[in-house]
């Protein structure tokens, strides 16, 4: 990786942590911990942003004492810029083990995105798309609520959207945009719902009114085995970026 690409992702990282943070976060000798008791495993884990000067064996004790005081499991999120940089080797020796492998997928220029006019969008508060997404999901009532909690007090601002149909939500997305560059999130649709080009009509409206307020770029996070969402996001002109994981301990995550 170049150094000048290096800081484009850099850069994107960093957005990604924004438009994720939840109020419920603290530092730790250059970690940043994070305690939200919502769904997003981004929201509630550990980002080593930087080495520090504790021992790694000390800074466990001390993160898994706070995790287990929030009702919370420790949980790392591994990035190519995680510190220092033999932290995946070192939490592997501690019997932490790696999953859910994610793709970050970055779109350098908004130019060529083309919104469809055949589809109608609402914009929802967030508390409203957070309740939307949850009931896609069916996700439990205090996830939700962590979940619009976060949006709530995010220091980015977020802009949710749904397609609807007779009433009943069929699919929903929403973006974060900070200065020029919009993140992608939260983009689901119903099962019954799915391939009829919803999503890929919802992501092009998305960052189609991104662009118009400012936004250059793009970038999403996506699991890597969900190919359904990748080749969707690859017809868009998205590309992988980078990929990072998570680990805790064995039994801890599910």
């Amino acid at each position: 990786m170049t150094p000048s690409r290096r800081i484009e992702l850099a850069r994107i990282e960093d957005a990604g942590l924004n438009a994720s943070a939840p109020r419920e976060q603290r530092l730790l000798d250059g970690w940043l911990l994070r305690f939200s008791a919502g769904k997003a495993k981004r929201a509630r884990c550990i980002n080593a942003l930087c080495a520090g000067r504790m021992p790694l064996a000390d800074k466990l004790v001390w993160c898994e004492a706070a995790y287990a005081a929030a009702g919370l499991p420790m949980i790392f999120r591994v990035t190519p810029f995680s510190q220092p940089p033999d932290l995946d080797v070192a939490l592997d020796a501690e019997g932490l083990v790696p999953f859910d492998d994610t793709r970050v997928m970055w779109l350098p220029a908004l130019e060529n995105v083309t919104a469809p006019g055949s589809i109608a969008l609402r914009a929802v508060t967030g508390d409203a798309f957070a309740q939307a997404v949850g009931a896609l999901r069916g996700s439990p009532a205090d996830q939700c609520t962590a979940h619009a909690r976060r949006l709530l007090h995010a220091p980015v601002p977020h802009f949710g959207f749904v397609i609807e149909r007779n009433g009943r939500t069929l699919a929903c997305g929403q973006y974060a945009l900070e200065d020029a560059v919009v993140g992608l999130y939260d983009v689901f649709t119903a099962t019954d719902a799915r391939h009829q080009g919803l999503a890929s009509a919802l992501c092009a409206h998305l960052l189609s009114r991104a662009r118009e307020q400012g936004a250059r770029s793009a970038y999403l996070q996506v699991d890597a085995e969900n190919r359904a969402a990748i080749s969707i996001y690859e017809r868009l002109g998205f590309a992988d970026a980078y990929a990072y994981h998570y680990r805790a301990r064995p039994g801890s995550f599910g």
